[in-house]
């Protein structure tokens, strides 16, 4: 097969074993994230997206190549999920506007062609591309091929592809040492691994093999009705699982049973000399962390948000069955739509005027389509997207291009606290679109944010050791401690309450009470008497507190 030349149905079949690739090492990539907080995982959204593709190419009959190609980075452009997600769709538009050139049959030369006009179309729409990332490895292994090409004119695309994979898997090697974060933690970059086990599964197709593969998450089907369970039937919102060191021997397991089976159910606790092993649903994890923490270190932590998982799954079946596109005409001139998990946040944005809540953040990034469609649903002529969340906001400016009938504007929002004060900054009767962006854009800036979550892996950063399951408080962004839940939000509310500081906010999510958020107020009142300060029930999943301060 080593002068076979790619046509529609063999391009068609190297996109889906590439999606079926990724879904296979996705947890690979997600391990290799750096920062240890809960997040839409690289390898995830990664999956997600391709998962896009396989989907709609599942669809085809014997495609031309050209078919082929811009099926899939239409696909790609509309499931992008993530920052990793929106720069993989741009890769493949490139590769897409190339082999449309092509007539028929694309030889290595195209291919390799092809691959390097990915790498200019993804570079052309990133503002500030870092080396040390997939951007990297993609732009050196294409490079690499067309070079080959040049020296070699007969090369086959399973060689290009070779090729490209040889030099691709040195450049990823080297993101080590070109980002240096990556350096602190010892990891490559999870984009380059992604993208590169995407090309290792195209490159099975073109070779004729077909591996035993899982099916992505997003293209399973399953028997199950998830819209018959209604959410309120889950009882408690948190799967919460441990594994705790039995350093302290004495220390009493009926009696840690007994807690643990007041703050929920489905309680199953398993103990030998060495370890106990907790699993419980429960609103309060934090508190059945800390039990466990009596008996010595955590050896393992997960928690998965079971209210979450249940909606997306309801939303999942829903997309099956709703593909057509609803536009719904404008009846006024400004329209909003933001990004936000919890039905309190929700609230809150609804009341400052925004028409649609797109359920997303943290852990769950919504795709381009998702937020192409809540703009669909908005009747204004020109609609306002507020992401709220960094690594959504690459997808809401693809959102921009797939617009019909109305303009859509994306004012970059980094945070929750962000977005509610953009809202605010909204003057009803102003006229001017540049203005009311100009004004959302300037009261963000002045937010300062800060959040406490949990560490979702065991990690070093900036040279402090951080264990999975342990509290964390981030300020802008950055970690700013970890450990004990009193301790990284006294060091939170430090960091971010100045004597200059009129307001304050503090949102709790899941499981933390009123009595607690009433606790966090009281610690900004000590550093700041003279600050007015909001309380409000967020209702959010993964982080139990964002603050902001004005």
């Amino acid at each position: 097969m080593a002068d076979q030349k790619i046509t529609g149905a063999l391009f068609q079949a190297m996109v889906v074993e590439g999606a079926l690739a990724i879904a296979e090492k996705k947890e690979q990539a997600n391990e290799l994230n750096v920062f240890p907080v809960p997040d839409g995982d690289t390898g995830t959204n990664m999956s997600m997206t391709m998962a896009s593709a396989m989907a709609e190419l599942e669809k085809l009959s014997e495609p031309t190549l050209a078919k082929a190609a811009d099926t899939t980075a239409s696909a790609l452009l509309r499931g992008a999920r993530g920052n990793s997600g929106v720069i993989l769709s741009l890769l493949f538009r490139g590769v897409a506007k190339r082999l449309r050139e092509v007539e028929g049959e694309a030889d290595g030369r195209d291919l390799a062609l092809a691959l390097r006009e990915g790498v200019d179309t993804a570079y052309k729409a990133v503002m500030k591309p870092a080396e040390g990332t997939i951007l990297t490895v993609s732009r050196v292994s294409a490079q690499h091929a067309v070079e080959r090409c040049q020296a070699e004119p007969e090369m086959s695309a399973e060689q290009v592809l070779e090729a490209v994979l040889e030099r691709g898997r040195t450049a990823l090697e080297e993101t080590v040492h070109q980002n240096p974060v990556l350096e602190k933690a010892g990891v490559v970059d999870a984009g380059g691994f992604g993208f590169l086990t995407i090309l290792e599964g195209m490159l099975d197709a073109l070779r004729g093999i077909h591996k035993e593969r899982k099916a992505p998450e997003a293209a399973a089907k399953t028997a199950a009705d998830f819209a018959a369970i209604a959410d309120e039937d889950i009882t408690f919102t948190y799967c919460t699982e441990f594994i705790a060191e039995r350093k302290d021997k004495a220390r009493s397991v009926s009696r840690l049973r007994s807690i643990l089976d007041s703050l929920g159910d489905s309680l199953v606790v398993v103990e030998d000399d060495d370890i106990v092993k907790v699993h419980v649903h429960t609103d309060e994890p934090n508190k059945a962390l800390e039990e466990g923490l009596k008996f010595g270190p955590l050896l393992t932590v997960k928690i998965e948000n079971m209210r979450e998982q249940h909606t997306a799954k309801v939303i999942e079946g829903t997309a099956e069955g709703t593909q057509e596109r609803v536009i719904v005409p404008p009846e006024k001139k400004y329209g909003f739509v933001a990004v936000a998990a919890g039905s309190g946040l929700k609230d809150v944005f609804t009341d400052l005027g925004v028409d649609v809540v797109v359920q997303g953040g943290q852990t769950m990034n919504p795709s381009t389509d998702d937020l192409v469609r809540a703009a669909d649903a908005v009747p204004a002529e020109i609609v306002f997207v507020l992401p709220n969340n960094k690594n959504i906001i690459m997808a809401a400016e693809q959102a921009v291009h797939l617009a019909e009938g109305k303009k859509i504007v994306v004012v970059p929002t980094r945070t929750i606290p962000q977005g509610i004060s953009a809202m605010l900054a909204v003057d009803p009767d102003c006229e001017e679109e540049q203005a009311i962006a100009d004004a959302m854009n300037e009261a963000a800036a002045n937010v300062r944010s800060g959040q406490v979550t949990y560490a979702a892996r065991d990690s070093e950063f900036d040279g402090k050791k951080i264990r999975q399951g342990e509290y964390l408080s981030l300020c802008e962004g950055k970690l700013c401690a970890n450990g004990r839940e009193g301790s990284v939000l006294k060091k939170l509310v430090r960091e971010m309450v100045t004597e200059e500081s009129a307001f304050a906010t503090v949102i709790y999510g899941e499981g933390v009470s009123e009595e607690q958020a009433a606790e966090v107020e009281a610690l900004m009142r000590r550093e700041n008497k003279e600050m007015e300060i909001s309380v409000i029930n967020g209702g959010q999943p993964v982080y139990y507190y964002i603050l902001s301060v004005e």
